[in-house]
């Protein structure tokens, strides 16, 4: 097998992690499986990664990254749309990965500071596309109804992923509406 370049190894073993969330939360990825898996000795991905807590957060950040890209809409649509697009998008990406969502970001990975502290950046632009959709400038009063309001989206699409009583339309228009009333 070829040696790989550092910047590769470490997106493979990024990589690695990522799969195995599918089946289990964060805290508890074997390194051993993960450096097996890779084909190197575990010693050697702590060169990649120094301590356990870096490879975990190098994961949890890819993962951050992944819904955020999934998630990003057309930058040349209108407002309006740009919201519908991320919703949609957000929609698709909890339905796709609810259960590892759940494990990592809703279950803050046991609590874990670095989790909740990416989770709470991501948060942060799911709100920053909202308020953007809106149109309007930061204000206090708003940017607690943001927060409030993708907080209502969150537990909405992960109600509805587990058991959709509504058509998906239905659900969309449900959400961008909700924001609407609730500014």
């Amino acid at each position: 097998m070829p040696r790989l370049a550092a910047a590769d190894r470490r997106r493979q073993l990024i990589g690695i992690g990522l799969a195995k969330l599918i089946d289990q939360p964060i805290h508890e990825l074997s390194l051993d499986e993960i450096a097996a898996e890779a084909g190197i000795s575990r010693g050697l991905l702590f060169h990649y990664f120094p301590t356990k807590r870096d490879y975990y957060v190098a994961v949890v950040q890819a993962a951050a990254r992944r819904l955020l890209r999934q998630t990003e809409p057309d930058p040349d649509a209108a407002p309006a749309e740009q919201l519908t697009q991320t919703l949609d998008a957000y929609v698709s990406f909890v339905e796709r990965r609810r259960e590892p969502y759940l494990a990592l970001f809703r279950g803050a990975a046991g609590g874990a500071d670095y989790v909740i502290e990416i989770y709470e950046g991501t948060r942060a632009v799911f709100v920053d596309r909202a308020r953007r959709a809106l149109d309007r400038a930061p204000d206090p009063r708003t940017e607690l109804v943001l927060h409030g309001w993708f907080g209502f989206v969150e537990d909405v699409v992960l109600a509805w992923t587990a058991e959709p009583t509504l058509t998906r339309a239905e659900l969309l228009v449900l959400l961008r509406e909700s924001l609407e009333r609730m500014v």
